[in-house]
């Protein structure tokens, strides 16, 4: 770590005290516990208190350093417990004058890991990237709690990473760099040294002389602690020699080959009669052919056995080689994870640290999916140590993107097969309504539990509420209105020839047909009671035609669900695509639903056995998957948009949030 520390003016007021401090660990125990820097600045002192910062930093020092046998988290939170209750029994004594005074911060750094702590009016920022990211939001301001006294309540730990630079300054003098734009110069120093702050502050030379206080800055650079080996490069695999590999093999040949044909090419001299020696001869040459082959035969069998073996040590070190290269990659992997860890210890006070931490947890992600493909086969070590962080990054972004699995959702009804088989379902009054577009009639599933056929005269394919009534629509162009119990039968004009529609809605009780595949909208503007005027095309006819569009909801706008992507339309034009990043990436969306008096969207996806809930500028608002969510058929939401009804094959599930 590099520590750059100023001290403004700590004369000019006589009521005034402020210092800071840094302890680095000065031997094995406390290089477990890290470093620690404090910063303190105390007001409207007494005589008596011009060494009080000394004192409670000397406590706070003395019981960080002792607790070595923990974490520098546990450490930090002990530390607090023993300055809380020198600080009460200072108040015992009957000295109060230092409360509502005092400004105090605590900061240990381990491993790039942070744990901090604070009290009044000091300012923690970090610089990262020419960024400037606030990080003492995190701690919630509370009272303090008098009996037993406690001044230091709440911690915050954090992931930070190489080169970001904490930054503390007290209160009059963060005021002063903010005015003077002095943070975002600093933030842009790459990298941070002391002679770029002093080339800063010597600009505001004259005006520093007005204010007092302290300003501490923290580089984060690389722990090398004597002592501690550290492995700067991977383990170099072993060279790979031909040579080592088949000497065995080359070896066991020459004996075979010595044990099996030791007169092979050798000149016997015989004393035998001239007819012995001339079949003698022939004998001999036979064994020569016969011995020829043999040897053939045994070549082969050495050149397969060195293929073989070939194979195999060429597949071992290509797999020493993949595994150098998957550790490589995991170790990048890790290293964005730390990062992303780093950038949510803001998220109560940055937005953007949110959605850059979704992106990058996001990718991390994607990687290590590819990476566990990979890996299959390969040793369980390397396969526990990929599948343990893919569950790690998958919790992250669960928590980050609202995405709540359910073990065991509710389960509201079940059909039985041979009475009625749903296959879309409507919420009208709080009752609901399934239907068949391959069967005829009406399953009306009342709040109160009772249950009733409704019976139609034709299939029903689609269905919408109108204020005081439910439509059910027959294709090709039949309206079924369903009021009081009782049914009405009416025919659409048709639009054009060969029509076809895809999904239906409504919006003051106009009706809403769309056209995939001519990707048209068709309006049916409402007149009076059960009357609808002629078809109209809503699209405005410089608009592109909506193709391909799965499916559409409205409410002022006209909604449009189409390739994953949500498009909002008003008046007949497009107005903007709502965009919105969300974990599990999508994969098909099947159906959006919204209403003028619901301020959210509902989207369907039954691949990922989910439904995703975004407010209409695309923000999450919440997600619910579960196992169970095994075949989704349609959804419905009930009037106030907090319950949802999930038609899943024959059971209908109910998800209250």
């Amino acid at each position: 770590m590099k520590v750059f520390e100023f001290h403004f003016n700590p004369k000019i007021k006589s009521n005034l005290v402020f210092d800071s401090f840094c302890y680095e660990p000065e031997n094995l125990y406390e290089k477990r516990m890290g470093s620690l820097y404090i910063v303190g600045f105390l007001k409207n002192v007494l005589p008596q208190n011009t060494r009080f910062i000394e004192k409670l930093v000397k406590v706070v020092k003395d019981k960080y350093y002792r607790s070595t046998t923990g974490t520098p988290e546990k450490s930090l939170k002990a530390t607090l417990k023993t300055a809380n209750e020198f600080l009460e029994g200072i108040t015992q004594k009957g000295d109060v004058s230092w409360l509502g005074n005092i400004s105090f911060t605590i900061l240990s750094l381990k491993d790039f890991k942070l744990n901090f702590t604070k009290v009044g009016n000091i300012k923690i920022l970090v610089l990262r990237g020419g960024k400037i990211i606030d990080i003492d939001k995190k701690i919630t301001l509370q009272d303090i709690e008098p009996y037993p006294l406690k001044i230091f309540i709440n911690t915050v730990s954090g992931k930070l990473t190489e080169n970001d630079v904490i930054l503390v300054l007290t209160e009059d003098i963060f005021d002063f760099f903010q005015k003077q734009d002095m943070l975002n110069e600093i933030a842009q120093l790459t990298p941070l040294t002391e002679k770029g702050l002093k080339e800063i502050l010597n600009k505001k030379e004259e005006l520093l002389f007005e204010i007092s206080g302290v300003f501490m800055a923290v580089l984060l650079t690389k722990e090398v602690f004597l002592g501690k080996k550290e492995t700067v490069s991977p383990k170099l695999l072993k060279k790979f020699s031909l040579k080592e590999a088949f000497s065995p093999f080359l070896n066991l040949f020459k004996k075979i080959r010595k044990s099996t044909f030791p007169s092979l090419g050798l000149k016997t001299k015989l004393m035998l009669p001239q007819i012995i020696v001339t079949k003698t001869k022939l004998s001999s040459s036979r064994k020569k052919v016969k011995a020829f082959f043999l040897n053939k035969k045994l070549s082969l069998i050495f050149v397969l056995v060195i293929l073989l073996s070939l194979g195999f040590f060429l597949s071992r070190f290509e797999q020493e080689r993949n595994i150098k290269i998957y550790n490589k990659d995991l170790a990048e992997i890790r290293q964005k994870l730390i990062l992303a860890d780093s950038l949510l210890i803001l998220k109560e006070a940055s937005p953007e640290a949110i959605q850059e931490a979704n992106l990058l947890l996001k990718e991390t992600w994607e990687e290590i999916s590819s990476l566990s493909k990979k890996v299959m086969g390969l040793p369980e070590t390397l396969n526990y140590q990929v599948s343990t962080l893919k569950d790690e990054i998958s919790e992250k972004l669960a928590e980050l993107n609202k995405l709540e699995r359910i073990e065991n959702p509710q389960v509201l009804f079940e059909f039985e097969r041979k009475t009625f088989v749903p296959l879309k379902l409507l919420v009208f009054n709080e009752n609901l309504y399934f239907f068949n577009p391959y069967s005829k009639n009406i399953f009306q599933l009342k709040e109160n539990g009772e249950k009733n056929i409704i019976e139609t005269e034709q299939e029903i394919d689609f269905a919408v509420s109108l204020d005081d009534s439910i439509s059910f629509f027959s294709k090709p162009a039949q309206l079924i209105i369903l009021k009081n119990n009782n049914l009405t039968y009416l025919s659409l004009e048709t639009p054009y020839p060969d029509f076809n529609f895809n999904d239906f809605s409504s919006f003051r009780k106009n009706i809403y047909f769309l056209d995939k595949k001519e990707g048209q909208i068709i309006k049916y503007p409402f007149i009076r009671n059960l009357e609808w005027d002629s078809p109209q095309l809503w699209l405005d006819s410089k608009t592109t035609k909506v193709m391909g569009t799965d499916s559409f909801a409205i409410d002022t706008a006209i909604w449009l669900l189409k390739e994953n992507s949500i498009y909002k339309y008003y008046e007949g034009k497009f107005e903007k695509e709502i965009e919105f990043e969300i974990f599990p990436s999508p994969k098909d969306f099947s159906k959006i639903f919204t209403s003028p008096i619901l301020p959210y969207l509902y989207i369907l996806e039954p691949v990922q056995k989910r439904i995703v809930i975004l407010d209409k500028s695309g923000n999450i608002i919440k997600q619910f998957q579960s196992e169970k969510f095994d075949n989704l058929l349609d959804f419905g939401v009930s009037e106030n948009g907090r319950i949802i009804y999930l038609l899943n094959s024959l059971k209908v599930y109910k998800i209250e949030f």
